[in-house]
Formats: structure tokens, C-alpha cells, sequence
């Protein structure tokens, strides 16, 4: 379907600015902006994806990773093509990386009230827009989180943080919950694996904790490339200066896409991050694409609050949102 966008402004000579994420695309006439979704079509912008699932699933919340959100839960997962970001180790390339500039792959029709009646159906306590970048199907995901809110359902995107202030302050009314990938805290590495930039994604963490959206951090570890201590550290000391809260999930790398020049990370790297975050202060962390380390524990006392067995919750010992040896608060949202 396509929709006439939101948060652009019109140009002279026809072209406009997208103000959705921070490429801030100025788009010529008839000509489609970075993420290959969005068009300029007689100096109006519109999305050429609204309504349009490429990718659809329940999911335990876990997968996103959300491990703080209602844990145990499911999340009723779209997902439409397209993505801002060029990531050459992208590992859903399939959907990301496809625009609408040459029709290449479409999905099917799926209207948010078809959405919010299948999640209520699949039993789920959210709806989850993820696989691909949600900001880039922002119409979208907004008219189903607005209506999804009427109908006691919460929302969460998983994202790559690189939507503009607005955009964050337009759907804070219905978003409750975020997963941010904040890939490394190097500026050229995000130039030269990404495409964008490091700063707009610090700053939507922090705006995201500033309205009160409950915020969980993945960092994927590729070998030689942002696996070092003193990157390791730079993350961490950022997360602790957020909110020392927020947790972090350190994921495994596998070779796919376009990046191959490594193997998959070694377990023993993942390790080494979580003692680092460890050692500076972070509450809560989680080894990814991994059997080990995703269980919770309290910060307090160290009690095994919450037992994982991949994505499943095996045990559960939070109640009323604290620690149910040491009473201590659990930072989180819990049924």
C-alpha cells in the first residue's frame, strides 16, 4: 500500500526532506530515499510499504532480545522490507536489504486492525516491530501501536536507534519498549560497516530513557572489529552513564552477507565482555546466539531470579517487580 508519509517537509523545486531518521534525506523528485521505501512522487512523500508484511511470527519476547520486558511473554513479530542502515553483515540481508525501487520482494497486505486482532488471537502481551528497521515503517507500526494500545496490548521495537528526536517523541504515546543495537562506539567503523553514523544512535538511547521507554542494548561481537577492551569499555561506560540498568546483550557473530573475513566469535570473547561490564557496574548481562549466560539474577543479592533454557522460562522468582529472597526492586516491566 502505498501512504503518504509522516515527518517530511516539502523543498523548493520539488524535492523534500525526510525528517524520520537521522540520513535526514532530501529527495528529489520521483527518486526514493536511502532506505529504498520512502518516495518523492510530485513533491509529496510517501511510503511504499505501509500495510505490506514480508516477515510475520510469534515470538517468546526473549528472541528479541528483551529479557526485562514481561518475561515469558509473546510477541506478536511484523516486519515490512527495507532498512537505513547497509550493514555487510546483516543477517536478515534478505528482507533488510530489498527496497520497492525495483519491486524485487513484496509482502502481503496486513492492516494494523488485522495485526492487533492476530495478536490478541496468538495470546500475546505485545506486538513486536522487528527483523527489519521499524523506523523506516514508522506510518505503520504507528497506526498499530495506537490502536494496539486501545486494546491493552504493549509495543516494542527492536531497532537500530537511528531515528530522529521527533519521531521518538511523535510514538512515545504507544511504544513501551526498546532493543537497540549499538554496534560498536566507533564512528568509522559505523561509516564503513553501517553506512550512518555513531552519534544519532547514542542520542536515541538516551532520548528513549529520557521518556521513560523501558531500554535493553545488543552489541553483535565480530572478531577484529569491535571484540578490544577499550571498545568493550567505551559501551559500557556509555550504558553506565544512560542508566547502569539497561542491559546489555553481547550476541555471537556468524559469517553471513557480505562479511566473511572472520569466523564466529569465540565464546571465550563473549565472557570477557560480561566480566567487563562486570567490573564497571552494569547490572544485568547477557550472552547472545549462545546456550549460556541468559539467566537473571539479582543485582542485590545474586539470587537466580529468572532460569532461561534458550528462550524459554524455566523459572521464575520475581514478584511484585522485586527480588523474592532480598526484596530488592528488579528494574524491568513485570506482569
Amino acid at each position: 500500500m502505498i501512504k503518504e508519509a509522516m515527518l517530511y517537509e516539502k523543498l523548493e523545486d520539488g524535492k523534500v526532506q525526510c525528517r524520520l531518521c537521522s540520513h535526514y534525506c532530501e529527495i528529489l523528485p520521483d527518486k526514493f530515499g536511502f532506505c529504498g521505501v520512502r518516495k518523492n512522487s510530485n513533491g509529496r512523500l510517501f511510503t511504499h510499504v505501509y500495510g505490506e508484511v514480508i516477515a510475520l511470527h510469534v515470538d517468546p519476547i526473549e528472541k528479541k532480545p528483551l529479557y526485562h520486558f514481561f518475561p515469558g511473554s509473546n510477541a506478536y513479530s511484523i516486519a515490512t522490507v527495507g532498512c537505513n542502515f547497509r550493514c555487510s553483515f546483516c543477517q536478515n540481508w534478505q528482507i533488510s536489504q530489498v527496497s520497492k525501487r525495483g519491486e524485487e520482494l513484496s509482502g502481503h497486505e496486513l492492516k494494523p486492525e488485522e495485526v492487533v486482532r492476530e495478536a490478541k488471537k496468538n495470546k500475546c502481551k505485545s506486538i513486536s516491530y522487528t527483523y527489519t528497521e521499524p523506523t523506516i515503517f514508522f506510518e505503520y507500526a504507528y497506526e498499530t501501536a495506537k490502536l494496539a494500545k486501545t486494546e491493552g496490548l504493549y509495543n516494542n521495537f527492536v531497532t537500530n536507534g537511528y531515528m530522529t528526536e521527533t519521531a521518538l517523541d511523535t510514538i512515545r504515546p504507544y511504544l513501551d519498549a526498546c532493543n537497540v543495537d549499538l554496534k560498536s562506539f566507533s564512528e568509522d567503523y559505523y561509516k564503513k560497516m553501517c553506512h550512518a553514523h555513531l552519534k544519532p544512535v547514542l542520542n536515541s538511547i538516551k532520548t528513549m530513557k529520557k521518556l521513560g521507554i523501558w531500554v535493553e542494548i545488543t552489541t553483535l561481537i565480530i572478531p577484529g572489529q569491535n571484540d578490544s577492551d577499550e571498545e568493550l569499555k567505551r559501551i559500557a561506560d556509555f550504558i553506565i552513564g544512560v542508566a547502569p540498568e539497561i542491559p546489555w546483550h553481547i550476541s555471537r557473530f556468524h559469517p553471513d552477507y557480505k562479511y566473511t573475513e572472520s569466523g564466529p566469535t569465540p565464546v571465550e570473547t563473549l565472557k570477557r565482555a560480561k566480566g567487563i561490564g562486570e567490573e564497571m557496574g552494569l547490572r544485568y548481562i547477557y550472552l547472545g546466539n549462545v546456550l549460556e549466560g541468559n539467566n537473571t539474577y539479582c543485582y542485590n543479592c545474586k539470587e537466580l531470579l529468572i532460569e532461561r533454557i534458550i528462550f524459554d522460562v524455566s523459572r521464575y522468582n520475581i514478584k511484585d517487580g522485586k527480588c523474592a529472597k532480598c526484596n530488592a526492586t528488579i528494574d524491568g516491566v513485570f506482569s
